[in-house]
């Protein structure tokens, strides 16, 4: 299998700042993570409602988007034999009760039939004129006859209290920056849409913030760099460790983690 090459996106910066060698695991050595239900939740009502802004206006209904759920459940399935133990059968009907009613918050904030979207699940890769590799999925991007630009991030989880809506801002605005550096435009506005709780978070980035941005995503390679030649990936404890995937292999908690596989070609 070809090694894609680091690069940083706004969950592997999230997961620098919370702890060094929880990015070194994920990102450098790669280790195999067991999925949760909240996650293949997100992953189902994203497919869907990618396939509904890819139908004709008329057929962008709520019937229509609460019919796709049960095929891309099973698509998944298909891909993933593990999600059967994941949602085994007993659990099914609830799962994707759960997941109808995310689709139901969307209508509830918006009607699809009344615009086309740009680009659904975009793909973004490029390099910033400050040499940080950076890369991620753009949930939706709209594009208005008068040419305004509008980001848009779906959230299936619920929507976190002002002090701790940091890394959500600090994702849009990556996106933001990111769509300014490959079409030369800032976003008009950032949309966060918190399905379950039926609420959004908009935000209008400025040139300053998000130069502001750039900047912080150099000094977060830079460290990683540091790290990297190092080999001294930290770890840092927090009420975070409580959910990790790797606490068994983590010093703070008497593990030991795998040898390092050596510096990235992207630091050597």
């Amino acid at each position: 299998m070809t090694r894609r090459p680091l690069a940083l996106s706004p969950s592997r910066v999230g997961d620098y700042r919370q702890c060094p060698l929880l990015y070194r695991l994920r990102a450098i050595d790669r280790l195999p993570e067991p999925s949760t239900v909240a996650q293949v939740k997100g992953t189902l009502v994203h497919a869907v409602l990618e396939e509904l802004h890819g139908l004709p206006r008329e057929r962008r209904t709520y019937p229509t988007a609460v019919k796709m759920l049960v095929p891309h459940w099973d698509s998944m399935r298909a891909e993933d034999p593990e999600l059967d133990n994941l949602v085994p059968d007993t659990d099914r009907q609830d799962f994707l009760v759960a997941a109808r009613d995310l689709v139901k918050g969307y209508f509830l904030m918006e009607n699809p039939e009344g615009f086309d979207a740009e680009a659904c699940e975009k793909f973004v890769d490029l390099t910033l004129p400050n040499g940080v590799p950076v890369r991620g999925f753009i949930d939706r991007v709209d594009v208005a006859p008068s040419g305004e630009v509008r980001v848009v991030d779906y959230k299936t989880g619920k929507k976190p209290a002002p002090r701790f809506a940091g890394q959500a801002m600090f994702q849009m605005r990556f996106y933001a920056l990111v769509w300014w550096r490959l079409f030369d435009h800032i976003p008009e506005q950032l949309r966060l849409m918190y399905l379950k709780v039926r609420d959004d978070l908009v935000l209008s980035p400025t040139p300053a913030e998000l130069n502001y941005v750039e900047k912080d995503l150099g000094r977060v390679w830079a460290a990683v760099g540091e790290d990297a030649r190092s080999g001294n990936f930290a770890p840092k404890t927090s009420k975070l460790c409580g959910w990790c995937s790797f606490r068994s292999v983590c010093p703070a908690f008497g593990g030991t983690p795998p040898e390092y596989p050596g510096v990235p070609p992207e630091f050597s």
